[in-house]
């Protein structure tokens, strides 16, 4: 059964998830709210295995409110939600341990998909975010400053725990890092990932 608790601050939203999802046999519908706040304070308290996550809300950033989580409860896996795929939210939520983000207009499926795959470990994105993701721009790979990090430490040998102490971050964020890096550089594992990096000049 995957817990799963939304965050989001437009009630029409919130009312959407509840009504697409209420009726998932696998899925568990643990609480909601309109702030980071609150679901700091739920999470306190309670367990989720999944918090879908606005990237913009009234008190904190998405990617902040993320950071917290990971840092906190490194075993809940964020999934970010965004209504423009070029929002510069959904790179730093990424950034900051997320397992992945999708559109506010997917549909039901996409939906499903994208939480099963973040509660079975597996980082999702989808089709348009993976496209604008993709560029910075400038025909470069879009890389954040903490996946550069994480990916000159795991080129030079460094475990996920040796890197988690460098970094000062969780082993669960690293992982997290590692998986979005496989995703980005569409890699099966971490030799191939280093050789992808090392073509598109983003390790030299």
């Amino acid at each position: 059964m995957i817990r799963l608790y939304f965050v989001d601050d437009h009630p029409l939203i919130l009312e959407g998830l509840r009504s697409l999802l209420s009726l998932e046999a696998d899925i568990q519908l643990e609480g909601e709210t309109r702030n980071g706040i609150s679901c700091l304070h739920f999470l306190d308290h309670h367990t989720a295995d999944v918090v879908l996550l606005d990237t913009l809300l009234p008190d904190i950033s998405g990617a902040a409110l993320c950071a917290h989580i990971k840092k906190r409860y490194p075993e809940v896996a964020v999934l970010g939600l965004s209504y423009d795929k070029n929002d510069s939210g959904i790179a730093e939520m990424l950034d900051s341990g997320a397992s992945g983000c999708l559109m506010k207009n997917a549909d039901k499926a996409e939906l499903l998909k994208a939480i099963r795959d973040v509660y079975s470990g597996r980082t999702y994105l989808s089709a348009a975010l993976k496209q604008a993701l993709k560029t910075d721009g400038i025909g470069h790979l879009h890389i954040t400053k903490r996946e550069k990090e994480v990916l000159s430490l795991i080129a030079n040998g460094h475990t996920n725990h040796e890197i988690a102490e460098k970094l000062f971050i969780s082993s669960d964020t690293v992982d997290s890092h590692r998986r979005n890096l496989l995703g980005k550089f569409n890699a099966r594992n971490t030799a191939m990932l280093i050789k992808c990096a090392v073509d598109n000049k983003v390790l030299i």
